[in-house]
């Protein structure tokens, strides 16, 4: 099997689409995702543009995506957040996970940020394995807050 990383384009959404839903039943919240096709690819490229999209492209098919965006940090400065690093099931065990991490850090190191950030569910034990295996720092000491659009109805409504 050969394969070929590469930035998504217009019409590879529909599978980023498909392989964020296989993330979200994975991470056993198979009704959570909201966003439509149109949405990614208004981010994608839309002025002004919300995140970048690779692609590991395996024969014509996409089997895996690593979608990321820039950030700042007041402690180190510029930043890039990768938001999913997503391999289809059938395909994990090939190389394209490594791959398409290999290609977040070099566009990461080409933009010259000072960290890539990310986070990793705590019982997803593989990927956690995989990380580290890579030098990623597996903060477990840290919680991550959200406000939903719920809750920030609800604050402003309290403010």
């Amino acid at each position: 099997m050969t394969f070929s990383i590469r930035e998504a384009t217009n019409t590879d959404m529909s599978r980023v689409l498909e392989l964020i839903h296989e993330l979200a039943v994975f991470e056993k919240e198979p009704d959570a995702v909201e966003i439509t096709v149109e949405d990614l690819q208004k981010g994608a490229f839309e002025t002004p543009k919300q995140f970048v999209c690779f692609v590991a492209d395996c024969e014509g098919t996409i089997e895996g995506i690593a979608l990321v965006y820039n950030r700042f940090s007041t402690w180190k400065g510029s930043v890039l957040h990768l938001e999913d690093l997503i391999v289809s099931q059938n395909m994990r065990g090939t190389g394209l996970g490594t791959a398409l991490l290999d290609t977040v850090v070099k566009y990461g190191h080409s933009l010259g940020v000072k960290r890539i950030c990310w986070e990793v569910i705590d019982w997803n034990e593989p990927a956690i394995t995989f990380y580290e295996k890579k030098g990623a720092n597996v903060k477990r000491d840290w919680d991550i807050v959200h406000l939903n659009e719920d809750a920030i109805k609800n604050y402003i409504s309290n403010i």
